[in-house]
């Protein structure tokens, strides 16, 4: 009876001490306020700058370019999330919070399940902020709710599998300010997509990154189930040819490789 018992509460046991480590991870929104201002103010920020500044000037299928725009921002909201994992991973990890948190009767593995889970609650907060903010300046989804609803479900899981990329990435460089330096590098890759502009015009070797990178994937999936305008067709790559299936591939690819991962190098800053 004990060994068929004693998983489950070992199970139990990880999820309740995930919940409180979630609810630390939140509580630190209260005594930093200026990260709700930034979130705040980051949506309207990217709709305003590349809606009007420079969606003023490219050219992409489509009457109204915000309505193109969109669902590459959603998508690079989702991306976003394995850098700020990383930077509070790293924070704790340099500041010996981790150790503390193993001198106490907790279960280990529920740090990395906390940090994960915290980021998928902020990580939607954001999300609604900018889907209100795509409202205000006229965006809007055109295929019903069944299908609007499975595009927002497609970046909670890819954004859910990122953010074990920044707990494993964070463990790795256990250093806060190399967390910070690496930051700006997370702009680039998701800009090497079809967000902004189509990937056709791009030459051979740099269109071919932007076709399998899974931001592309997930824009054209958005894009797709939305209604929006910039539905890759003819011939184009795989990922942009079945984006849905791609972003589910992409998700349970980066949790395989990265959560044991995560798991293996928080245990192993124990020994």
């Amino acid at each position: 009876m004990t060994t068929l018992t004693s998983p489950l509460s070992r199970l139990r046991w990880t999820f309740t001490d995930g919940l409180t480590l979630i609810g630390r991870e939140l509580g630190r929104l209260r005594q930093e306020p200026g990260q709700i201002v930034a979130a705040l103010i980051f949506p309207a920020v990217m709709v305003v700058l590349f809606g009007y500044v420079f969606g003023s000037a490219i050219q992409v299928p489509g009457d109204d370019y915000r309505e193109y725009l969109m669902p590459g921002l959603f998508a690079m909201v989702t991306f976003s999330a394995w850098l700020g994992v990383m930077t509070r991973t790293a924070s704790d990890a340099s500041r010996g919070v981790m150790d503390r948190f193993r001198s106490m009767p907790m279960a280990r593995l529920a740090v990395p399940f906390g940090q994960t889970g915290a980021d998928l609650l902020t990580g939607l907060l954001m999300l609604a902020i900018m889907v209100g903010t795509g409202l205000l300046v006229g965006w809007q989804p055109h295929r019903g709710l069944i299908s609007t609803a499975q595009a927002f479900l497609l970046m909670i899981v890819l954004r859910y599998a990122l953010s074990w990329v920044g707990v494993y990435v964070g463990l790795a460089v256990r250093n806060e300010q190399v967390a910070d330096a690496m930051v700006p590098l997370g702009l680039p890759i998701a800009m090497l997509s079809n967000a902004f502009v189509p990937t056709g015009g791009m030459p051979g070797w740099l269109r071919l990154l932007a076709d399998w990178n899974p931001v592309s994937a997930l824009t054209a999936a958005s894009r797709g189930l939305f209604g929006n305008p910039g539905v890759p067709s003819g011939n184009v790559a795989w990922p942009l040819a079945h984006p849905v299936a791609a972003v589910l591939l992409w998700s349970a690819a980066l949790l395989a490789v990265f959560v044991p991962l995560s798991l293996r190098a928080y245990l192993r800053r124990g020994r």
